[in-house]
């Protein structure tokens, strides 16, 4: 087996968390390299798997992220595929879970042909409490900031992001702050070849306005939680749908004979409590291998099956 870990040049050896998996797939007979996605000098059809990790910094340059991906996949296996990879690099598969009847945070689409004026922006965002302000296409949550709806500096500042964001041509999405994310977190659920593996929970990030970030993503707080049914099955609601969207966007062709190499659920809890989803990770997620007992080894397993050709179904 030969297998490449696709990363970006600012984590040329991957992010520390997923450093293992390549020691893993070694110890499983597989040859591992890792590499650079945007490297020209990478010949990517002599691997039998290419797996997407670290590639951070595909968001200023999406187009050509996904026009790599489509060009790896016509050379070789792509994981997660490039069907997947077109949808989910894009924020806006959220709408199209929301209509499924996945329960989504509630978001305001502000679309940048739409040329808004800062009155019409001032319009659109929330009444009261806080809000946040996000690009639909990032990654480490870049270019991403939080206000108070009630402050009229804040307000302004956030006019001013909304103004910037689609002055660059970039869909701005406008979402209600759930203050459960100050106490709870938000909590990630981790799925590898379609089955639940683990769940971690993230420490707020965002306490004001955007603001420069010096590297590809926030630093986060980490920590191993378990989780409620109530959440993995919500959790797991969002991985079927999904799978289901992009079968039906394939005319019934599924994306892959195998369900995704693997997919990260983001979840908060509304004001009632209830789970809902903040975002679905299936391009190049952390996994978090180190704060689930077996989580690298299944990992490693699923990785390697995919390299030799096989198929893993899901019992989820």
């Amino acid at each position: 087996m030969r297998i490449a870990l696709a990363t970006c040049s600012a984590l040329p050896h991957l992010d520390p968390d997923d450093i293992p998996l390549a020691a893993a797939l070694e110890a499983r007979g597989a040859q591992v390299d890792v590499a650079v996605w945007d490297d020209p000098a990478v010949l990517w059809g002599r691997y039998d798997l290419v797996v997407i990790r670290s590639t951070w910094d595909y968001a200023p340059r999406r187009s050509e992220f996904v026009a790599w991906a489509r060009g790896v996949s016509q050379m070789t296996r792509l994981s997660n595929p490039f069907p997947v990879i077109r949808w989910n690099s894009d924020k806006h598969y959220l709408r199209e879970l929301d209509e499924a009847g996945v329960p989504v945070v509630p978001t305001i689409w502000l679309e940048p042909d739409r040329h808004l004026s800062g009155r019409a922006l001032h319009t659109r965002f929330p009444a009261g409490g806080d809000f946040v302000i996000k690009p639909a296409v990032s990654a480490g949550s870049l270019d991403t900031g939080r206000y108070t709806a009630i402050d009229a500096e804040s307000r302004g500042l956030a006019i001013q992001h909304a103004k910037r964001l689609l002055g660059d041509e970039r869909t701005v999405m406008v979402q209600r702050y759930l203050t459960s994310v100050d106490t709870a977190g938000e909590r990630a659920h981790i799925f590898i070849s379609g089955q639940y593996s683990h769940s971690i929970r993230k420490g707020a990030m965002l306490d004001g306005p955007d603001v420069a970030v010096d590297g590809t993503y926030r630093p986060e707080t980490i920590s191993s939680i378990t989780a409620d049914d109530a959440e993995i099955e919500v959790a797991r609601t969002v991985v079927r749908t999904a799978r289901r969207l992009l079968t039906e966007a394939a005319d019934g062709v599924p994306v892959e004979s195998d369900p995704f190499l693997y997919a990260r659920v983001d979840l908060v809890h509304d004001d009632d409590g209830r789970p809902v989803l903040l975002e679905l990770e299936m391009v190049e997620p952390s996994l978090f291998f180190g704060y689930g007992d077996g989580a690298l080894d299944r990992f490693a397993d699923a990785v390697a099956v995919r390299a030799e050709g096989g198929a893993v179904r899901s019992q989820d």
